[in-house]
Protein backbone atom coordinates (compact mmCIF):
# COMPACT_ATOMS: atom_id res chain seq x y z
CA UNK A 1 0.00 0.00 0.00
CA UNK A 2 1.59 3.55 -0.77
CA UNK A 3 2.00 6.58 1.59
CA UNK A 4 -0.82 9.18 2.43
CA UNK A 5 -3.31 10.33 -0.39
CA UNK A 6 -3.53 13.93 -1.38
CA UNK A 7 -4.91 16.24 1.44
CA UNK A 8 -7.65 18.80 -0.01
CA UNK A 9 -6.75 22.74 -0.33
CA UNK A 10 -7.00 24.40 2.99
CA UNK A 11 -9.64 27.06 3.32
CA UNK A 12 -8.41 31.18 2.65
CA UNK A 13 -9.06 32.64 6.01
CA UNK A 14 -9.02 36.39 6.03
CA UNK A 15 -6.35 37.71 7.72
CA UNK A 16 -4.40 33.94 8.26
CA UNK A 17 -1.64 32.57 5.66
CA UNK A 18 -2.29 28.36 5.76
CA UNK A 19 1.42 26.93 6.41
CA UNK A 20 0.81 22.82 7.06
CA UNK A 21 -1.86 20.48 7.11
CA UNK A 22 -1.94 16.91 8.55
CA UNK A 23 -4.35 14.08 8.13
CA UNK A 24 -6.91 16.33 10.55
CA UNK A 25 -5.45 19.78 11.03
CA UNK A 26 -4.61 22.50 9.51
CA UNK A 27 -2.51 25.29 10.54
CA UNK A 28 -2.05 28.87 10.18
CA UNK A 29 -0.06 32.12 10.97
CA UNK A 30 -1.27 35.88 10.83
CA UNK A 31 -1.13 36.93 7.36
CA UNK A 32 2.51 39.05 6.89
CA UNK A 33 3.92 36.49 9.86
CA UNK A 34 7.10 34.40 9.20
CA UNK A 35 5.57 30.91 9.43
CA UNK A 36 9.12 29.89 11.43
CA UNK A 37 8.40 32.70 14.33
CA UNK A 38 5.25 33.90 14.54
CA UNK A 39 4.06 33.83 18.10
CA UNK A 40 0.79 32.53 17.19
CA UNK A 41 -0.93 29.54 15.46
CA UNK A 42 -4.65 29.06 14.24
CA UNK A 43 -5.02 25.24 14.90
CA UNK A 44 -8.22 24.19 12.44
CA UNK A 45 -9.74 21.34 13.06
CA UNK A 46 -10.98 19.66 10.35
CA UNK A 47 -13.94 17.34 9.18
CA UNK A 48 -11.19 14.78 7.85
CA UNK A 49 -11.33 11.17 8.54
CA UNK A 50 -8.41 8.50 8.40
CA UNK A 51 -7.66 5.20 8.66
CA UNK A 52 -5.13 2.66 7.22
CA UNK A 53 -2.62 5.85 6.30
CA UNK A 54 -5.65 7.70 3.92
CA UNK A 55 -7.48 10.23 4.49
CA UNK A 56 -11.11 9.25 3.40
CA UNK A 57 -13.92 10.42 1.57
CA UNK A 58 -16.25 12.22 2.77
CA UNK A 59 -15.40 13.78 5.70
CA UNK A 60 -17.67 13.95 9.06
CA UNK A 61 -19.35 16.88 9.08
CA UNK A 62 -19.25 18.35 12.66
CA UNK A 63 -16.18 15.97 13.73
CA UNK A 64 -13.99 18.93 13.88
CA UNK A 65 -16.34 20.80 15.84
CA UNK A 66 -16.89 18.25 18.33
CA UNK A 67 -13.12 17.57 18.29
CA UNK A 68 -11.95 21.39 19.42
CA UNK A 69 -14.84 21.20 21.50
CA UNK A 70 -13.88 18.61 23.85
CA UNK A 71 -10.11 19.31 23.62
CA UNK A 72 -11.52 22.26 25.20
CA UNK A 73 -13.80 20.86 28.24
CA UNK A 74 -10.78 19.11 29.27
CA UNK A 75 -7.93 21.78 29.10
CA UNK A 76 -10.34 23.87 31.32
CA UNK A 77 -10.32 21.24 33.58
CA UNK A 78 -6.47 19.89 33.19
CA UNK A 79 -4.12 22.27 35.99
CA UNK A 80 -1.05 22.45 33.33
CA UNK A 81 -0.26 25.09 31.04
CA UNK A 82 -1.30 24.97 27.76
CA UNK A 83 -1.26 25.93 24.58
CA UNK A 84 -4.48 27.84 23.90
CA UNK A 85 -3.36 31.55 23.48
CA UNK A 86 -6.29 33.58 25.58
CA UNK A 87 -6.45 36.72 26.37
CA UNK A 88 -5.30 40.67 25.11
CA UNK A 89 -3.46 40.61 22.07
CA UNK A 90 -4.52 37.38 21.07
CA UNK A 91 -5.82 37.24 17.20
CA UNK A 92 -9.10 36.49 17.00
CA UNK A 93 -10.36 33.14 15.79
CA UNK A 94 -12.03 33.59 12.14
CA UNK A 95 -15.65 33.58 11.60
CA UNK A 96 -15.64 30.68 8.77
CA UNK A 97 -14.15 28.82 11.37
CA UNK A 98 -15.31 29.48 14.87
CA UNK A 99 -16.47 26.07 16.09
CA UNK A 100 -13.67 24.04 14.97
CA UNK A 101 -10.50 26.40 15.78
CA UNK A 102 -8.56 27.75 18.40
CA UNK A 103 -5.39 30.17 18.44
CA UNK A 104 -2.29 28.85 19.92
CA UNK A 105 0.76 29.85 21.06
CA UNK A 106 4.19 28.85 19.69
CA UNK A 107 5.92 26.22 20.91
CA UNK A 108 9.03 24.26 20.61
CA UNK A 109 7.32 20.28 20.13
CA UNK A 110 8.88 17.17 21.88
CA UNK A 111 9.35 14.68 19.42
CA UNK A 112 7.81 12.16 21.79
CA UNK A 113 4.06 10.91 21.66
CA UNK A 114 3.36 10.57 25.27
CA UNK A 115 1.18 7.46 25.24
CA UNK A 116 -0.63 6.15 28.44
CA UNK A 117 -2.67 2.87 29.03
CA UNK A 118 -4.72 1.90 31.02
CA UNK A 119 -5.77 -1.28 29.67
CA UNK A 120 -3.89 -3.52 27.60
CA UNK A 121 -5.52 -3.38 24.02
CA UNK A 122 -4.63 -2.26 20.54
CA UNK A 123 -0.77 -2.15 19.33
CA UNK A 124 -0.26 -2.83 22.90
CA UNK A 125 -2.02 -6.24 22.86
CA UNK A 126 -0.25 -7.48 20.13
CA UNK A 127 3.25 -6.50 21.27
CA UNK A 128 2.23 -7.82 24.41
CA UNK A 129 1.23 -11.30 22.63
CA UNK A 130 4.59 -11.24 21.55
CA UNK A 131 7.07 -10.26 24.25
CA UNK A 132 5.18 -10.38 27.18
CA UNK A 133 5.77 -6.65 27.18
CA UNK A 134 4.72 -3.41 26.19
CA UNK A 135 7.82 -0.70 25.25
CA UNK A 136 10.31 -2.12 27.34
CA UNK A 137 7.98 -2.78 30.68
CA UNK A 138 6.85 -6.53 31.78
CA UNK A 139 3.38 -7.77 32.16
CA UNK A 140 1.85 -10.35 33.84
CA UNK A 141 1.13 -13.17 31.56
CA UNK A 142 -2.18 -14.28 31.13
CA UNK A 143 -3.50 -11.04 30.19
CA UNK A 144 -6.28 -10.74 27.46
CA UNK A 145 -7.39 -7.85 24.87
CA UNK A 146 -8.88 -5.40 27.13
CA UNK A 147 -7.93 -6.45 30.23
CA UNK A 148 -7.53 -3.47 32.74
CA UNK A 149 -4.10 -3.04 34.48
CA UNK A 150 -3.25 -2.73 37.94
CA UNK A 151 -1.55 1.02 37.45
CA UNK A 152 -1.54 2.71 34.11
CA UNK A 153 1.56 2.43 32.25
CA UNK A 154 3.95 5.30 30.06
CA UNK A 155 5.12 3.91 26.84
CA UNK A 156 5.95 6.68 24.39
CA UNK A 157 6.34 6.53 20.65
CA UNK A 158 8.87 8.48 18.50
CA UNK A 159 7.08 11.26 16.33
CA UNK A 160 7.50 10.24 12.94
CA UNK A 161 7.20 12.63 10.14
CA UNK A 162 3.79 13.24 8.24
CA UNK A 163 3.10 10.20 6.17
CA UNK A 164 5.28 7.55 8.34
CA UNK A 165 4.51 5.83 11.07
CA UNK A 166 4.95 6.40 15.09
CA UNK A 167 7.30 4.32 16.30
CA UNK A 168 6.83 2.97 20.16
CA UNK A 169 10.07 3.26 22.26
CA UNK A 170 11.28 2.58 25.91
CA UNK A 171 11.59 5.21 27.55
CA UNK A 172 15.08 5.42 28.03
CA UNK A 173 15.05 5.84 24.47
CA UNK A 174 12.58 9.03 25.19
CA UNK A 175 15.41 10.43 27.24
CA UNK A 176 17.74 10.13 24.54
CA UNK A 177 15.95 12.22 22.81
CA UNK A 178 15.31 14.91 25.03
CA UNK A 179 17.39 14.57 28.20
CA UNK A 180 16.04 12.91 30.96
CA UNK A 181 14.58 15.47 33.10
CA UNK A 182 12.47 16.36 30.06
CA UNK A 183 11.55 12.64 29.82
CA UNK A 184 10.43 12.18 33.65
CA UNK A 185 8.43 14.99 33.23
CA UNK A 186 6.39 14.55 30.34
CA UNK A 187 6.04 11.08 31.74
CA UNK A 188 4.80 12.30 35.11
CA UNK A 189 2.67 14.62 33.79
CA UNK A 190 1.03 12.38 31.45
CA UNK A 191 0.42 9.84 34.47
CA UNK A 192 -0.53 12.57 36.39
CA UNK A 193 -3.55 13.69 33.73
CA UNK A 194 -4.69 10.58 32.23
CA UNK A 195 -5.12 9.01 36.05
CA UNK A 196 -7.70 12.25 37.18
CA UNK A 197 -9.10 12.32 33.60
CA UNK A 198 -9.92 8.55 34.14
CA UNK A 199 -11.60 8.83 37.07
CA UNK A 200 -13.84 11.54 36.03
CA UNK A 201 -14.49 9.36 33.01
CA UNK A 202 -15.90 6.60 34.95
CA UNK A 203 -18.16 9.19 37.43
CA UNK A 204 -19.85 9.82 33.45
CA UNK A 205 -20.27 5.63 33.23
CA UNK A 206 -17.07 5.93 30.68
CA UNK A 207 -14.38 4.25 30.51
CA UNK A 208 -10.78 5.79 29.37
CA UNK A 209 -8.38 3.15 27.94
CA UNK A 210 -5.82 4.58 26.54
CA UNK A 211 -4.51 8.29 25.10
CA UNK A 212 -2.15 10.11 23.62
CA UNK A 213 -0.94 13.52 24.76
CA UNK A 214 1.75 15.68 22.89
CA UNK A 215 3.68 18.54 25.08
CA UNK A 216 6.15 21.34 24.10
CA UNK A 217 8.64 23.85 25.71
CA UNK A 218 7.34 27.47 26.30
CA UNK A 219 10.44 29.00 23.99
CA UNK A 220 10.67 32.04 26.36
CA UNK A 221 10.11 30.41 29.93
CA UNK A 222 11.23 26.84 29.70
CA UNK A 223 7.74 26.54 31.07
CA UNK A 224 5.96 22.57 30.03
CA UNK A 225 3.03 23.04 28.29
CA UNK A 226 0.32 20.48 26.92
CA UNK A 227 -0.33 21.17 23.37
CA UNK A 228 -2.48 19.96 20.24
CA UNK A 229 -5.40 18.09 21.40
CA UNK A 230 -6.69 16.51 24.72
CA UNK A 231 -8.37 13.28 25.21
CA UNK A 232 -10.34 13.62 21.92
CA UNK A 233 -12.14 10.41 20.60
CA UNK A 234 -9.27 10.82 17.85
CA UNK A 235 -6.41 10.84 20.66
CA UNK A 236 -8.41 8.51 23.19
CA UNK A 237 -9.62 4.81 23.32
CA UNK A 238 -12.94 5.31 25.62
CA UNK A 239 -14.98 2.28 26.54
CA UNK A 240 -18.99 2.54 27.68
CA UNK A 241 -18.41 1.24 31.17
CA UNK A 242 -22.13 -0.35 31.18
CA UNK A 243 -21.09 -3.13 28.22
CA UNK A 244 -17.29 -2.98 29.60
CA UNK A 245 -18.39 -5.13 32.35
CA UNK A 246 -21.02 -6.97 30.96
CA UNK A 247 -19.51 -10.11 30.71
CA UNK A 248 -22.35 -11.61 28.24
CA UNK A 249 -20.88 -10.47 25.87
CA UNK A 250 -18.65 -10.54 23.37
CA UNK A 251 -14.92 -9.61 22.97
CA UNK A 252 -15.91 -6.47 20.40
CA UNK A 253 -19.39 -6.02 21.94
CA UNK A 254 -17.38 -5.07 24.98
CA UNK A 255 -14.34 -2.88 23.22
CA UNK A 256 -16.39 -0.77 20.69
CA UNK A 257 -14.90 2.30 21.35
CA UNK A 258 -16.05 5.90 20.75
CA UNK A 259 -14.02 6.66 17.80
CA UNK A 260 -13.79 5.59 13.76
CA UNK A 261 -13.75 2.09 14.88
CA UNK A 262 -16.80 1.60 12.55
CA UNK A 263 -15.11 3.06 9.69
CA UNK A 264 -11.89 0.72 10.02
CA UNK A 265 -14.30 -1.93 10.25
CA UNK A 266 -16.07 -1.05 7.29
CA UNK A 267 -13.15 -0.79 5.24
CA UNK A 268 -11.81 -3.87 6.65
CA UNK A 269 -15.19 -5.44 5.01
CA UNK A 270 -15.05 -3.44 2.07
CA UNK A 271 -11.35 -2.70 0.81
CA UNK A 272 -8.56 -4.92 0.08
CA UNK A 273 -6.24 -2.43 0.81
CA UNK A 274 -5.08 -1.70 -2.92
CA UNK A 275 -5.26 1.42 -4.42
CA UNK A 276 -7.16 4.19 -3.21
CA UNK A 277 -10.17 3.26 -0.52
CA UNK A 278 -13.83 3.63 -1.35
CA UNK A 279 -15.87 6.20 -0.35
CA UNK A 280 -17.48 5.95 2.77
CA UNK A 281 -21.49 5.16 2.81
CA UNK A 282 -23.85 7.82 4.25
CA UNK A 283 -24.65 5.31 7.11
CA UNK A 284 -20.67 4.82 7.77
CA UNK A 285 -20.75 8.54 8.27
CA UNK A 286 -23.31 8.88 10.30
CA UNK A 287 -22.99 6.39 13.00
CA UNK A 288 -19.39 7.65 13.08
CA UNK A 289 -20.80 11.06 13.68
CA UNK A 290 -23.27 9.79 16.62
CA UNK A 291 -20.36 8.05 18.46
CA UNK A 292 -18.04 11.16 18.59
CA UNK A 293 -21.42 13.08 20.09
CA UNK A 294 -22.16 10.64 22.49
CA UNK A 295 -18.91 10.89 24.05
CA UNK A 296 -19.10 14.61 24.17
CA UNK A 297 -22.58 14.04 25.81
CA UNK A 298 -21.55 11.66 28.52
CA UNK A 299 -18.06 13.62 29.43
CA UNK A 300 -20.12 17.03 29.63
CA UNK A 301 -23.28 16.18 30.33
CA UNK A 302 -24.46 19.04 27.61
CA UNK A 303 -25.64 18.77 24.15
CA UNK A 304 -22.67 20.28 21.56
CA UNK A 305 -22.32 24.17 21.26
CA UNK A 306 -22.47 24.54 17.58
CA UNK A 307 -24.90 24.10 15.16
CA UNK A 308 -23.26 20.50 12.80
CA UNK A 309 -22.11 21.23 9.60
Amino acid sequence: MGGVNALPTPLALPGWSHTYSGKVRDLYVPEGADAATSPYLLVVASNRVSAFDFVLEPPIPGKGALLTALSNWWFSRIPLANHLAIGEGSPAVPEAVADRAVVSRRLDMYPVECVVRGALTGSGFVEYQQTGAVCGIELPAGLKDGDLLDEPIYTPAYKAPFGEHDENITFERSAELVGQDVAEALRDASLKIFTEARELAAEHGVVLADTKFEFGKDPVTGELVLADEVLTSDSSRYWDASTYFDETLSGPERLASFDKQIVRNWLAANWDKQGVPPVLPEEIVEQTYARYRDLYVRLTGEEPPFARA
